[in-house]
């Protein structure tokens, strides 16, 4: 397969896998352009190479500055930015990891913990009982993951893998 064909399959995949994640595709595009990318692009390469607005471009951008998956570099003598996705797969792991827990679990972790706190009252006892056991036995499991998911963002490939492997015996 030829190099642009394998690297279209690969952007249009990617956007189509980021929706299904709840990620914007274009976002999802953009960061896949990047990464396969060798070089720095500026704004204006990734509206051409995507066929996407000016707006649609630095709104994503942006997100994904955001999000720590791209940075922003400047080139000596020319007035454009430029940017760059890292390459590193296991860091680019770490911080989709870290802005998932952080948009998604602690939330959920929060409304938990608030609920577990409260006095919950009804008149079906039954009712009271099974929602209370419901919301600790989430709380609970969310806790775990949230925990798992620490584990991973602050430590380094080896160790997870490692980890892993064991898991697996």
């Amino acid at each position: 397969m030829e190099l642009d064909k394998a690297r279209e399959k690969f952007i249009l995949s990617w956007g189509a896998l980021g929706t299904s994640w709840g990620i914007n595709k274009t976002m999802c595009q953009i960061h896949a352009l990047l990464l396969v990318s060798p070089v720095a692009m500026s704004t204006e390469e990734v509206m051409d190479s995507l066929k996407i607005s000016r707006g649609n471009a630095s709104m994503n951008l942006r997100s994904l500055m955001e999000w720590g998956l791209v940075t922003k570099k400047g080139v000596t003598g020319d007035r454009k930015e430029y940017y760059y996705a890292d390459k590193d797969i296991w860091e680019m792991a770490r911080k989709i990891t870290a802005q998932r827990r952080k948009k998604e679990l602690e939330p959920v972790l929060l409304l938990l913990n608030n609920l577990n706190k409260q006095e919950i009252t009804g008149h079906n006892e039954l009712e009271v009982k099974q929602f209370k056991k419901t919301i600790k036995d989430l709380n609970k499991f969310s806790s775990k993951m949230n925990a798992i998911a620490d584990k991973f963002i602050s430590s380094d490939e080896n160790w997870f893998l490692k980890t892993i492997v064991n898991m697996i015996k």
